[in-house]
């Protein structure tokens, strides 16, 4: 089992830690926050040990560091975990920019240690279990998909909502990694891109709780619309946004093949519905999940690395597929400020699927 420790006590650090000895391969038993009094709060509340960054790089029992601090500290943290001879798994993006996420992957390979990125959402029973019917031929050859990721906003709801706003934010930041690694896992990397980005408003105001009333200087674009061209040939639409103030009932990802479309669960969550719709159908049928990890697994990226780490197999949550993500969301914008298509330089090897029928905590059959 390699032993972990968590730098970053913020929001998402709850569900890891609840997961942190739920997988044979890894358990969370530190965590560190440069607001030590929030480490100790996670700390007593989940079991574990609070220590400073510093005291978790020097301590030889913890091998893994799981990175949940703010996209702006993610590649500073992770090449301070990796000259510490830490192998390092880090929340979304990967970076926030293309330098910083080319110098993690030098160093780690470098020191000969592993590096990894969420999200790790496509490794639940959902994307899972759409993984396996597009492999299997259930909707023949894949012609394209649309992912649609449409919503208001942080500041309605986040306690502190300023740095989805910030460099490193916005949608496409934010919620598009979901969405693309989604894609990415079912269809193969990405070849080429054309986009298009507006920053609708330059201020927005906080209405949630503790920082309502106050004003969030916007510094990126907060409505993202493109194509990606997949190297294996399917055309993909994506379109982000914090700007829709109605709602929408667009679908979140659809997959086209010439014998039939997929509707593909929220890439957000680990389970949910999955409904096929094949050429000689008169309406759409829910197709049953055939792999395990429905429910909140967060943690799962970083046990299934942890697991590699053991065995010397590949992780499927790697950092390469992480900063192909990263490259293409940047693209987007470049494309927007270019007019132009931008070709993605690196590539990355689509993740080998889960076995079916895995107990819950196992990751290799």
């Amino acid at each position: 089992m390699i032993k972990a420790g968590i730098v970053g006590a913020g929001n998402i650090s709850g569900i890891y830690l609840q997961n942190g000895s739920r997988f044979e391969s890894m358990e969370i038993a530190a965590i560190a926050d440069m607001d030590h009094a929030r480490a100790v709060s996670r700390a007593q509340q989940y079991g574990v040990r609070a220590l400073s960054v510093e005291e978790m790089l020097q301590d030889p029992e913890l091998e893994l560091v799981i990175n949940l601090t703010i996209p702006q500290a993610h590649a500073a943290v992770n090449l301070q975990a990796l000259e510490a001879n830490k192998h390092v798994y880090v929340e979304k993006p990967f970076a926030v920019t293309l330098e910083e996420g080319r110098q993690v992957l030098r160093l780690a390979k470098a020191k000969g240690l592993y590096a990894g990125g969420a999200p790790d959402t496509f490794l639940g029973g959902g994307l899972q279990t759409c993984i396996k019917l597009i492999q299997d031929g259930a909707i023949g050859t894949i012609v394209g998909a649309t992912a649609f990721m449409m919503s208001g906003g942080h500041e309605s709801w986040h306690p502190d909502p300023a740095f989805y706003y910030k460099k490193g934010g916005g949608p496409l930041f934010d919620m598009g990694p979901y969405y693309m690694t989604a894609l990415v896992a079912m269809l193969g990397p990405v070849k080429r891109v054309t986009g298009a980005a507006r920053m609708t408003r330059q201020e927005r105001l906080i209405t949630s709780q503790p920082k309502a009333g106050e004003i969030i200087q916007v510094e990126v674009p907060t409505h993202v619309a493109g194509i990606m061209e997949m190297e294996a040939g399917p055309i993909a639409t994506l379109l982000t946004s914090f700007d829709v103030a109605g709602g929408s009932v667009l679908p979140r990802i659809e997959v086209y093949g010439t014998e039939g479309t997929l509707l593909v669960p929220d890439p957000n969550d680990f389970g949910g519905k999955v409904l096929l719709r094949q050429a000689a159908d008169s309406d759409w049928r829910e197709v049953p999940l055939t792999h395990g990890y429905h429910e909140n697994a967060r943690g799962l990226g970083a046990a299934d690395m942890a697991k590699a780490i053991l065995t010397g197999r590949t992780h499927r949550a790697s950092g390469h597929m992480a900063y192909h993500v990263l490259e293409t969301m940047h693209a987007f914008h470049a494309s927007h400020s270019a007019g132009t298509h931008i070709v993605i330089d690196s590539t990355c090897a689509q993740p080998a699927p889960l076995p079916v029928g895995l107990q819950d905590g196992k990751l290799d059959g």
